[in-house]
């Protein structure tokens, strides 16, 4: 019986459950949002609420138990310096899952796992990447273009 086993193992040994979590919480630290399986979204957020605690107190041993779990110095400072202070006033509740479907290939249930108040990072992101893309296609439409002009005068060059 699995009475008071609040863990979810997720199918991994702890230690590989424990990589696995901090690569998801970094993730989470720097693009503000992850797109993961229902179950691994929601055994983050608890790590990822937490340490968002510590980084609410912004001292050195909070520093230190968050770069325990974390092992990455530019995603602490991201969060002590970026993501704690907007959440100060905030008592939890600094995470939303929000479920997807299935996933085509296997059926597992997908979710995204979200910073609440960084939507609109989400927003910029996806516009400036669109932009992007219409930008290339520009450029390979041009280009395109250019080699057949290219084409057109080797041709009349071979002609003569």
């Amino acid at each position: 019986m699995r009475h008071l086993k609040d863990v979810k193992k997720l199918g991994r040994t702890a230690s590989h459950r424990r990589a696995t979590l901090a690569s998801l919480a970094i993730a989470i630290i720097e693009h503000k949002q992850i797109r993961t399986t229902t179950a691994k979204a929601k055994a983050a957020r608890g790590l990822v609420e937490r340490l968002i605690t510590h980084a609410k107190k912004n001292s050195v041993a909070a520093r230190r138990l968050v770069f325990d779990t974390l092992r990455r110095r530019t995603a602490v400072k991201t969060l002590f310096d970026d993501i704690a202070p907007k959440f100060a006033t905030r008592n939890g509740g600094y995470t939303r899952v929000i479920k997807l479907g299935r996933r085509q290939g296997d059926g597992a249930e997908l979710s995204v796992l979200e910073l609440v108040g960084y939507e609109g990072v989400q927003v910029e992101k996806q516009q400036k990447s669109l932009e992007k893309r219409a930008e290339r296609k520009k450029r390979e439409k041009k280009s395109a273009s250019e080699r057949e002009k290219e084409k057109a005068k080797q041709e009349e060059e071979k002609e003569e």
